[in-house]
């Protein structure tokens, strides 16, 4: 079982660091940006599903937060935001919150393990049951950051493999987007910048080899 971090802190100031971990997982219709979330074994809003978390020191507290949740190194991590509302708590506390990004092949390796926490599970970004405290608010504003940052930056490498298809890739930013995407217009915008590098290597499957690429570092 995860250690449930929300017992009360022997000082005075509450400080919390919650991280907001972002893969993607399979669904019926496809790819599907998921978070995992842990349910409370304690007061207040016991039994509720809520971000994991911890008390400080910050970037430590994050990255454990991440091997406790998922055994696995964050492919980024960055500090999203501070929230401090007067009612976000029964008693005034601060959350420091992070978000990162997981790379989908290492999560579906450790689908199984054996040691997983009991009362850790993958929730899709757009179907979340309500959430102890202000998370529900806390995942939305990281879901936003996320959908801003993938249309100017590279942050859509954090949920990919070094190597992968333009079809992967586009799936990805669907994934991400929440809408689809036109596969030709989209192979047509990378094929014609000097972001990706085709490699030597093909992806086989159903239909036809697929050429790997990675991007230009």
């Amino acid at each position: 079982m995860l250690v449930d971090m929300t017992a009360e802190p022997r000082d005075s100031i509450r400080v919390a660091v919650s991280t907001v971990i972002f893969s993607l997982r399979a669904a019926e219709d496809g790819d599907r940006l998921m978070l995992p979330l842990v349910r409370r074994t304690r007061a207040p809003h016991l039994d509720s599903w809520a971000l994991p978390g911890g008390w400080l020191n910050l970037d430590a507290a994050a990255s454990r937060t991440l091997a406790e949740t998922t055994a696995l190194e964050p492919s980024y991590l960055e500090q999203l935001y501070t929230f401090g509302d007067v009612d976000r708590s029964p008693d005034r506390a601060i959350a420091i919150v992070y978000w990162a990004l997981l790379r989908s092949d290492r999560v579906d390796a450790q689908r199984s393990r054996a040691d997983a926490p009991e009362n850790v599970k993958w929730f899709d970004v757009d179907a979340l049951p309500p959430l102890a405290f202000d998370h529900n608010r806390i995942v939305d504003y990281a879901v936003d950051r996320l959908r801003n940052k993938v249309a100017y930056s590279r942050i859509a490498t954090g949920l990919l493999p070094d190597e992968f298809t333009l079809t992967e890739l586009r799936e990805v930013y669907e994934a991400v987007l929440g809408q689809r995407l036109d596969p030709s217009n989209f192979r047509r915008l990378l094929e014609g910048s000097d972001e990706l590098v085709p490699t030597e290597s093909f992806r086989t499957g159903k239909h036809r080899p697929a050429r790997l690429y990675r991007y230009n570092a």
